[in-house]
């Protein structure tokens, strides 16, 4: 006899149109649910997601089929990627019952479900089942009985909990009063390839046919109603991320990392700049809420939530989620508080392990841009002098400009004013222009660039600030008029390659000043020196192995993932690297981006002091980075967190310079 079983057995076949009138109810109220929000996402501006779709439906598919960003974190991962893929059997299982019960049979005189099939189809979907109980039995121990610190429970997570779980228990019982009726006795070889069902069975052993058929019928109806209960409730809870998640994967941003909108300065109909309210921010913004699952993901890894302080980016979201919903019109900054908008390093580690890309920074930038040019708001006084030393400096310290290029006196690097020929013109920035110890790091770069035959140019007095900092901390207007200076300068010079030692003077150059009309290639040095001694352009001397750890600066490594050439180079000088636990995407922000380098940090520890505390806990004497910030913020928790004597920041383009033959050291 074929393998194969009665489709819908028991089931008073004149009842089916019953099933699929209140089918076609339940998929009305899921879809009524999910319009009833639109009018909520339509309060924001438009913004176009659709573009490049052929990308953005590839990315949604593989997004939600395979996982892979909910997997980066092992355990709940691992448990929701497995529960996910049974259900996602379990509901294609369903749909062929329905494909052959209601179209191929009764219109063709096909049966698919059947022979080797079938049994395949037996197994794999009690397989599945088992699986999506198992794995939501563990993330129910993880959220109820471990309970992660700070990761919110609510109504939604005990009734998604209780749906499902019944769901896929009244299945099996289903499936095992069937079973104990038709297969157990008759047919114990196909009985064995539902494990699941017949793992149940011997429950309903001592029941007469009779109370077997009555019991199935209640059972069946009963699991069926739990379903239908289950697709309605999905827009109205948390579960509405089964919809929402796909989606956010098919509007992710395609843009470079860190992109952020250029505002039109000159258009005077313009009334609001930045985020007052939620309906200054883009659709996408509020439609991020609705997305976010609450996993915490993004809190765990911000350093602001990491060192007390008490921004949550993962809050930050639920905050314009619930403003668009209650109060649209409300204050928006007030809501979030200025605090919490204050505190950001706009280190996009947030972004970056979301498994869904939601998009936090660029709404912080977008309300810190209100507060900056709506409402001369700053984090403090030291910000709002920064500001003004900004203005008529050009620099965050108030140094006189004439003195920008003071630091290369000796060297051979030239100024572009002068004419002289240069190869690639080297972008200072701020820090290494006039902070005493990133001097050192512009010196030793420039030495490096000579010992390889390639001659620096420099603006010198002409550079302003890349406007970066400023621009972080919502003045957008300072970012552009400084901006505009540089590019102005570098296009009057038809300067061909630009070199930065600044990972935020990089990113501005490289993304952001195209927006502003620049398109000439700029290089982060660390590949660009990485480049030089592969193609053999520079020799280093060797010399005697050091133990370090290196830190991924956040501008370097999650924005422009450039993690492997630098510790390449660290081993090429003999560098023994003792990762951090925290390293490469994982990387924890030194405390200086998103123009906190200008701020005093007044509440919780200092960001500066856990990172340098994290690479004591290696025990390597060295912390390597590639980044002015980093450096000054690294040596300044040194001295509170008292590793003096123990520790010692470095840049790598110290350690190279170390390196170089010693006539070209000299010279």
């Amino acid at each position: 006899m074929e393998a194969t079983r009665e489709i819908y057995w028991n089931v008073n076949h004149a009842l089916i149109w019953v099933m699929y009138l209140f089918a076609f109810l339940a998929l009305g109220g899921c879809a009524w649910g999910f319009r009833s929000r639109l009018p909520m996402y339509r309060q924001g501006k438009p913004l176009d997601r659709l573009d490049r779709l052929s990308l953005r439906l590839k990315l949604m598919v593989r997004g939600a089929l395979t996982q892979a960003k909910v997997l980066r974190v092992q355990v709940p991962g691992t448990l929701h990627a497995f529960f996910f893929w049974g259900f996602l059997l379990l509901f294609i299982g369903t749909l062929l019952i329905m494909l052959q019960a209601d179209f191929t049979a009764p219109l063709a005189g096909w049966t698919f479900l059947k022979g080797t099939f079938y049994k395949g189809y037996s197994l794999v979907l009690d397989l599945a089942g088992i699986i999506a109980i198992l794995m939501l039995a563990g993330l129910f121990v993880r959220r109820f009985l471990v309970r992660p610190k700070a990761l919110p429970t609510k109504g939604d997570d005990y009734l998604a909990h209780a749906l499902l779980f019944t769901i896929l228990v009244t299945g099996f019982v289903v499936e095992a009063l069937r079973m104990a009726a038709t297969e157990v006795h008759q047919n114990p070889e196909l009985a064995r390839l539902s494990p699941g069902g017949l793992l149940l069975t011997p429950l309903f052993a001592a029941m007469n046919p009779a109370t077997i058929s009555v019991t199935h019928k209640a059972m069946w109806w009963l699991h069926f109603f739990l379903a239908m209960a289950f697709i309605v409730a999905i827009p109205f809870t948390k579960l509405r991320h089964l919809f929402t998640d796909p989606a956010n994967y098919l509007f992710t941003d395609l843009r470079p990392k860190g992109a952020i909108a250029t505002i039109n300065l000159e258009d005077e109909t313009a009334e609001q700049f930045g985020a007052a309210k939620v309906t200054d921010l883009a659709w996408k913004d509020i439609y991020d809420a609705d997305a976010c699952t609450l996993c915490k993901r993004c809190q765990d890894r911000c350093p602001a939530w990491y060192t007390e302080k008490p921004l949550s980016p993962m809050r930050v979201v639920q905050q314009v989620g619930e403003m668009a919903l209650n109060d649209p019109q409300g204050d928006l900054c007030r809501y979030v508080t200025e605090e919490v908008l204050w505190d950001c390093t706009t280190c996009r580690a947030c972004q970056e392990i979301c498994p869904v890309d939601i998009e936090h920074v660029n709404k912080i930038l977008e309300m810190r841009r209100n507060l900056a040019l709506m409402e001369g708001k700053f984090p403090g006084d030291e910000v709002q002098t920064a500001m003004g030393n900004y203005e008529v400096n050009g620099n965050p310290f108030g140094l006189a400009w004439a003195e920008r290029g003071a630091w290369a006196e000796g060297l051979d690097v030239v100024t572009l004013e002068s004419g002289e020929p240069f190869d690639v013109m080297y972008f200072v920035g701020c820090y290494a222009s006039f902070d005493r110890r990133n001097k050192e790091v512009a010196r030793a770069f420039a030495k490096i660039c000579s010992a390889a035959g390639i001659r620096l140019g420099i603006l010198g007095k002409e550079e302003k600030c890349c406007g970066e900092p400023p621009r972080k901390l919502g003045n957008e207007y300072l970012y552009q008029t400084m901006a505009q200076e540089n590019i102005e300068r570098i296009k009057g010079y038809g300067v061909k390659e630009i070199v930065t030692t600044c990972p935020h003077c990089f990113n501005a150059l490289a993304r952001d000043y195209k927006e502003l009309g620049l398109e000439v290639p700029v290089r982060h040095y660390t590949t660009f020196l990485a480049d030089l001694v592969q193609q053999g352009g520079l020799q280093l001397e060797p010399g005697e192995s050091f133990d370090c750890t290196y830190h991924d600066s956040c501008y370097i490594g999650r924005y422009a993932d450039i993690f492997e050439p630098p510790r390449e180079m660290l081993q090429r000088l003999g560098g023994n690297i003792a990762e951090m636990d925290r390293n490469r995407l994982e990387s924890f922000c030194c405390g200086g981006g998103g123009g906190r380098i200008l701020a005093e940090e007044k509440v919780g520890t200092r960001i500066s002091t856990a990172r340098v505390q994290m690479a004591g806990e290696t025990r390597a004497p060295m912390l390597v980075s590639n980044c002015p910030f980093c450096l000054t913020m690294f040596e300044d928790g040194i001295k509170t967190g008292g590793l003096e004597g123990n520790l010692a920041a470095r840049d790598l383009a110290e350690l190279v310079a170390a390196r170089l033959p010693r006539s070209s050291a000299e010279a």
